[in-house]
């Protein structure tokens, strides 16, 4: 199974949802993440050595592909209309994270809009949902809904457990004592199990 997370914009959590991904994949199977993004991101967050999973970069990809069952891609922010019918055709699935905040959802939309003309199979994942009485969430999800685009049922909510997950270079279940990271981790099996099911299908 591969499964490719993009986004057209930064901060949407693209990163943290590659990662917590290949954390739940490799529950099922040997998996692997490949680091596309510029930043580097996902290796500087596997460099503290704490993640279950192998993390390389894009160059060494087709090196280490053949032994793992699934491989997760975290792709650079921004990718233009040729990048983007590549990711479409080179994977099972496309996850599109996106928070609720305005100018997030109107790169999402720039982001489906090509995606009608190239088709492929996609899954838009809400992020950095604010907590209650916050009607953010809420909201975008009416938004994505009302535009019929395959906005997941499951989503992440924001909480401080990323960041120090992040920066302790573990998955967000690994943090000891903290209620919200035990939380965070919830969010992320259900959405890796909708991923699994829609990939599934298209295989």
């Amino acid at each position: 199974m591969i499964v490719t997370v993009a986004g057209y914009k930064g901060g949407i959590a693209k990163t943290t949802t590659a990662v917590h991904l290949a954390a739940y994949l490799q529950t099922l199977a040997p998996t692997l993440l490949v680091d596309g993004d510029a930043n580097r991101s996902a290796s500087l967050w596997a460099s503290h050595g704490g993640l279950p999973f192998t993390v390389v970069p894009e160059a060494q990809a087709m090196k280490h592909a053949r032994q793992f069952e699934n491989i997760v891609i975290d792709t650079g922010a921004r990718p233009s209309a040729d990048e983007l019918r590549d990711l479409v055709g080179g994977c099972d699935l496309l996850v599109l994270p996106t928070n609720p905040e305005a100018m997030s959802l109107d790169a999402l939309l720039q982001t489906t809009e090509a995606l009608r003309t190239i088709g492929g199979t996609y899954r838009i994942l809400l992020t950095l949902v604010p907590p209650s009485p916050s009607r953010e969430g809420a909201e975008a999800r009416a938004l994505l809904e009302a535009e019929t685009l395959p906005v997941m049922r499951a989503s992440i909510r924001q909480t401080v457990a990323f960041r120090h997950a992040s920066a302790q270079g573990v998955p967000v279940y690994a943090l000891k004592g903290q209620r919200s990271a035990k939380l965070a981790w919830m969010d992320y099996e259900r959405a890796a199990k909708e991923i699994v099911a829609a990939a599934g299908e298209r295989a």
